[in-house]
């Protein structure tokens, strides 16, 4: 197969070659590489690329990816990393509109009888630039002879894949993993990869977030080694019983094996101290490689997981060859005990009412912009437990894998939300209009949106922290958004599904989210809500808009917990400004600026910053409002 670039036109196609989405799990050839800060099966790729800017499709370097291609030309630039801030194209920051309004006329490919399939939207567009990757690399030798495959864990927006000469796939969705199979082109040394990444595909329609509008290759790159035998994907469905103080697992297992062997798991679960609470074995059964089991173990007395006490147990299945005792890999995750439920339109976490005291978090760093690390991380888990919030709302794509860990182990509520926005298309100069809506009930774009959803799911449904899917946020009502909620429900693992622009379109109230969910209800409209027979529980996925000399009001909302059950908190708009820092060509000093001071229109200027932290983490004084309030619901 060949690359072709008019898959930029076609929301049909968002994924090419690409493996089907699994567990977040990591995965080791024997107990002693579990300690190693270095998995000898994963090699990183980050650090410096070789890389050309183009304006458009048209004038990029079509045949870059070839074997001998001439690249001295090419400049240098770190991965990951946005290309803007690398000091190409415009730093452009827009909440509702896309990035074309008032100056091109577009709609989403079939929105309109009009306007069919949109062909060259993309492709031939004039502005939609490109970004080409080159990286030349030999692998670990404790890597070969095995299955070798990528990870990219975040490009915005359409990526397309080669390897020594040979096309590899294409990628879309920006915020989730995209993982291929490079096995059958890798070499031993001299590797070259090459990754041409494009602003704007379909995809935009569907990431019209409120954010700095970047590309490139933003998150980590890695290569993983695949064992013969090797975990392709493990869910654990810990259950916590009513009484609340037993509890029981249940594993489903999928595993691919390349030569023929006979395989046991064994289960162990331990708890903080290193006692072995639980173990079982189960022989895999399955043909031509493909193997599958389940694993169920009551484990009796145990101790829950909440905010308060987010405690975790360590389990850890042996994948072993049962007719020597071979171990063949090693996969340790760890899960924790808790049950969400909805009681007489209540929404409760191990049988006590459940209040949130959240927050909106957008990945951000000033200097580098999405393209956060571990030190940004911790420090916001630090502020966050610091300030008496007990939960994130994942605004509005799925974040980096590690700060889910993160939350599970300090017991953060997470409203884990896909990567769907289109407000554009929907809502504009303020008022409701989704005529041209999409994905709305459009045939053409369904799968790329349950795409998402089942990303999203297979990806971090092992997390404890994770209370909520949230279907996505601000893209209007229809029948392809329903049906990522019959998605997750047919899942069955026990979360809620929220989805706050059912409110715009009561057809699907009902067939949506399980959550009355509303953004900058007053408190009025939220008591008139709750005093007049509500069928829901009611959240505010975003109040308290934290812009300027704001968060005045929070008390006010805070009194609403103890007049309604049925209230039970909101999250907070939003925990971080979004602004750069640059150097001031007047003072000669770093200074942070927003929205409109890149020169870049359309823009929605200051509206960037909404944080109750200043971009550069510093606290703002609305925190202290934020720390009392909330302090008295923990």
């Amino acid at each position: 197969m060949n690359a072709c670039i008019k898959w930029l036109d076609n929301p049909e196609i968002f994924r090419v070659n690409q493996l089907d989405a699994h567990s977040d799990h990591s995965y080791y050839m024997d107990y002693a590489d579990m300690g190693k800060t270095d998995n000898p099966l994963s090699q990183s790729l980050n650090g410096q690329w070789e890389f050309a800017f183009s304006k458009n499709a048209a004038s990029r370097p079509g045949n870059f990816y070839e074997e001998g291609f001439d690249a001295s030309d090419f400049d240098k630039i770190m991965v990951p990393g946005h290309i803007e801030l690398a000091g190409y194209d415009k730093i452009r920051y827009i909440n509702t509109m896309y990035p074309w309004e008032g100056k091109e006329y577009h709609r989403g490919a079939y929105s309109l009888d009009s306007t069919g399939a949109e062909e060259g939207m993309f492709s031939e567009a004039s502005y939609n630039p490109v970004g080409s990757y080159l990286k030349h690399f030999d692998l670990k030798p404790t890597m070969l002879g095995k299955r070798i495959r990528i990870c990219f864990e975040g490009v915005e927006e359409a990526m397309y894949l080669w390897i020594n000469g040979q096309f590899v796939g294409y990628a879309e969705d920006s915020f989730t993993p995209s993982e291929f199979d490079l096995t059958p082109y890798i070499r031993e040394k001299n590797n070259i990869l090459a990754v041409q990444v494009h602003k704007m595909s379909t995809a935009a329609f569907l990431e019209d977030q409120d954010f700095f509008r970047f590309f490139g290759i933003f998150r980590n790159v890695t290569l993983k080694a695949v064992p013969d035998v090797h975990m392709e994907d493990v869910w654990f469905k810990p259950v916590l019983n009513p009484d609340n103080e037993h509890g029981s697992v249940a594993v489903s297992m999928r595993v691919s094996a390349r030569k023929q062997v006979t395989v046991h798991a064994q289960f162990v679960l331990r708890d903080r101290e290193g006692n072995v609470v639980a173990e079982n074995s189960v022989p895999l059964q399955g043909l031509n490689g493909n193997l599958t089991g389940e694993i169920y173990t009551d484990v009796g007395a145990i101790h829950s997981w909440d905010n308060h006490h987010p405690y975790l147990y360590q389990a850890t299945i042996a994948l072993i060859n049962a007719e020597n005792g071979e171990l063949l890999e090693l996969v340790p995750y760890d899960i924790g005990f808790r049950r969400v439920e909805i009681i007489d339109k209540v929404i409760y976490l191990n049988g006590k009412r459940l209040v949130i005291t959240g927050v909106n978090r957008h990945e951000w760093s000033p200097k580098t912009g999405r393209c956060i690390g571990m030190e940004e991380m911790h420090s916001d888990i630090a502020c966050i437990l610091k300030n008496n919030i007990n939960s994130v709302r994942t605004c509005h794509y799925p974040d980096q894998i590690p700060w889910y860990f993160l939350c599970d182990e300090a017991g953060i509520y997470v409203m884990a939300e896909c990567n769907l926005e289109s407000h554009g298309s929907f809502q504009k100069l303020g008022a409701i209009e989704p005529s041209c809506n999409v994905p709305g009930s459009i045939p053409q774009w369904k799968e790329a949106v349950m795409d998402r959803a089942r990303t999203s799911f297979e990806t971090f449904k092992n997390h404890t922290s994770i209370l909520f899917w949230s279907l996505g946020n601000e893209s209007y009502a229809g029948d392809d958004i329903e049906a990522m909620n019959v998605y997750f429900k047919d899942k069955k693992d026990g979360r809620l599904v929220h989805y706050e622009s059912s409110y715009y379109n009561r057809a699907y109230e009902d067939t949506i989210s399980d959550i009355e969910s509303r953004m900058y209800a007053n408190p009025k409209d939220v008591a008139e809500y709750l005093s007049d027979k509500p069928k829901k529980p009611y959240i505010l996925c975003e109040f308290m808009h934290d812009m300027g000399n704001s968060m005045g009001g929070l008390g006010d909302y805070m009194k609403l917990i103890d007049e309604f059950d049925l209230y039970q908190g909101g999250f907070i708009w939003d925990f971080i400004d979004q602004a750069i820092l640059v150097k001031d060509p007047v003072t000669g000093k770093d200074v942070l600026r927003y929205g409109g001071d890149f020169e870049d229109r359309p823009a929605d200027y200051e509206f960037s910053a909404n944080g109750i932290l200043f971009a550069d983490r510093r606290e703002k004084p609305a925190m202290q409002e934020v720390r009392y309030y909330y302090g008295l619901y923990r």
